[in-house]
């Protein structure tokens, strides 16, 4: 069996790369922290004309067709680069929303756009509880005349202030658990949609705060009805921490080959300090980090991209490690640094705080294992 990529996934790869260093330098990076919209237009189109938008979109839908391993080879090389915008939460999470829930109009409705880079949508799950579980969602969802009326607040809802759809899971008063649970498309602009930009530590990844007051849609908008919510919402979510994953390991990479050049060329007493073990013990651990991460998210990737029994186990276990993998390895790249590490001027500390914002999406380490210790019966 061949565990590589093949080679028109490494063309992939290449031309990713390609394109990423030269329109996403980490001058554009910082940039785009201080912008509150957190992308250019420009790039947008870019990466849409790239066909980047509609990776996973069937073609039947305008899309590339291609599959969630092919996205995880892009990904990687976003996370390189830290590359902010919107591009996770409208090309990934709600891209998988539309195409494992959506019915035959919805997907005709949106996923084109979604793929022309027209639409820009998001997933707003988590809540003040903080919970990633079925018992985190409380937002209520009433019958109302032929649709529904919701009502509630969603908390770190990324790139909610740019979207133009917002995927948003809600229940009917009463139920617990996953019983009651729906998912319903809601326009980011309508009569009792708020959205507040959140000021995070993470400013390459713009979170909000999206409250909706009595909000109507209509029956067609409903993506999951009531009682199956929740596992066309864990489909969406193991593919994003896959995806997540994908961005980590190519963070963990980037930050151990920035840390291997400083360490060949700053001296101490003389000599490089890669020349010491203490340092070169450090590199060593990073890169079997690095090394593992990869191994175990290529595999998560397969596992979704196939959708094998096993896939939320990998997901699960993938996000487990990568999660304390990519925080660890950046913050020995700041060890190794020294002192210029923890200066804003230095381009570690953005790796470091994307390494924490991505440990507590879909669930911290810990959070994980437990999830990993439930599925295999323990």
């Amino acid at each position: 069996m061949d565990f590589g990529f093949s080679e028109e996934q490494e063309l992939l790869r290449k031309s990713a790369r390609d394109f990423l260093q030269k329109e996403a330098s980490m001058t554009y990076v910082r940039q785009m922290m201080e912008d509150d919209r957190g992308f250019a237009d420009a790039q947008w189109k870019l990466m849409a004309e790239l066909g980047w938008m509609g990776l996973i979109v069937p073609e039947e839908h305008d899309g590339a067709g291609l599959t969630f391993v092919d996205m995880v080879v892009v990904l990687e090389e976003m996370g390189r680069v830290v590359l902010p915008g919107p591009f996770f939460s409208s090309a990934i999470l709600s891209a998988v929303a539309l195409l494992d829930g959506g019915t035959a109009a919805q997907r005709q409705e949106f996923l084109p756009r979604l793929a022309a880079g027209q639409l820009r949508a998001t997933l707003a799950q988590l809540e003040p509880s903080g919970r990633w579980d079925a018992d985190g969602v409380d937002l209520e969802v009433r019958r109302d005349g032929g649709g529904w009326r919701l009502t509630g607040t969603k908390l770190f809802v990324p790139d909610a202030h740019t979207a133009d759809l917002l995927i948003v899971a809600g229940r009917e008063p009463g139920s617990k658990g996953t019983a009651g649970l729906a998912l319903f498309l809601v326009d980011a602009k309508a009569k009792g949609v708020m959205t507040t930009l959140l000021k995070t530590m993470d400013q390459t990844r713009k979170l909000c705060e999206v409250k909706l007051e009595g909000v109507t849609v209509g029956a067609d908008r409903m993506l999951a009805e009531p009682g199956k919510g929740w596992a066309l919402l864990d489909r969406i979510v193991d593919r994003g921490k896959v995806g997540l994953c994908a961005e980590m390991c190519g963070g963990a990479q980037r930050v151990l080959e920035m840390s291997v050049e400083y360490a060949k060329v700053r001296e101490q007493f003389g000599r490089p300090i890669g020349s010491f073990q203490a340092i070169q013990h450090k590199c060593a651990n990073m890169l079997v980090e690095v090394e593992s991460s990869k191994s175990i998210t290529y595999y998560a990737g397969w596992a979704v991209a196939n959708d094998v029994p096993e896939a939320p186990l990998a997901a699960a276990m993938a996000k487990a490690y990568c999660s304390d993998a990519y925080r660890h390895t950046a913050g020995e790249g700041i060890q190794i640094h020294g002192g210029i590490g923890f200066t804003w001027e230095h381009d570690m500390h953005i790796y470091f705080k994307r390494a924490k914002s991505s440990e507590v999406t879909f669930g911290d380490a810990t959070w994980n294992r437990e999830l990993v210790a439930q599925l295999i019966g323990l």
